[in-house]
């Protein structure tokens, strides 16, 4: 799953980025109102942690932006204004949560995991799409009950397919999303074809009733 953080204070940035990427998370920051406001603009989040005083804008203003754009992206407000008018402010808004600094990794973690299941996954703690379970806090996949070893962008590939299972998802947006917004810089997807082969390899092995379909020319689609 892909966050985004938009943090001025450096250590308490550095601190989330550690944090999320232990537990696999693709992690993207922003220092300032303006480079936030840019990726928001172009790439979409599973989670957005939007810290509220920016040294060039108001955080609020960003989800305004949002909103506005019509997405969809989970936001949880991280900041050290603990006010109740600026908590209702990012609620209606449409931010999802409110954690005010000063607080421990574990908790940002958590609620990081709560948005994610509440948008992508309807709540729930396991998902389970034909044959296949997966748990995403262990980040364990069973198919038919038995435990199959997928590597991390396998299982990346794997689990935005599944949250996007009603879509059809371009190679180009599979890619940004699994390995972020630095695949500006390559002008080839031979890196994504070879774990999606190697993922509906293993599939198609394990007996899946999921597969990952090419739609020649545009990108994939998961089908039951």
């Amino acid at each position: 799953m892909k966050v985004l953080i938009i943090e001025d204070e450096p250590q308490m940035l550095d601190n989330m980025r550690q944090t999320l990427e232990r537990e696999q998370y693709t992690v993207e920051t922003a220092t300032d109102f303006i480079t936030a406001d840019a990726k928001i603009g172009v790439y979409d989040y599973d989670c957005i942690l939007l810290d509220i005083t920016l040294p060039d804008g108001n955080g609020l203003e960003l989800l305004k932006r949002l909103k506005k754009l019509g997405k969809d992206d989970g936001v949880i407000i991280v900041s050290a204004k603990d006010s109740l008018d600026d908590r209702i402010k990012g609620l209606d808004l449409g931010a999802d949560d409110y954690l005010p600094k000063p607080f421990h990794m574990a908790e940002l973690h958590a609620r990081v995991r709560a948005v994610v299941r509440r948008r992508s996954f309807d709540g729930n703690k396991f998902i389970e799409v034909g044959n296949v379970s997966i748990d995403p806090e262990s980040r364990l996949v069973k198919i038919d009950a038995k435990e199959i070893t997928f590597n991390r962008k396998e299982y990346d590939i794997m689990l935005y397919m599944i949250a996007n299972k009603t879509r059809l998802v371009t190679k180009s947006a599979l890619a940004e999303h699994v390995w972020g917004d630095h695949i500006d810089q390559t002008d080839s997807f031979d890196f994504i074809y070879s774990q999606i082969k190697n993922l509906r390899k293993k599939l198609s092995e394990a007996k899946a009733t999921i597969e990952i379909e090419a739609v020649y020319g545009v990108g994939y689609k998961l089908s039951e």
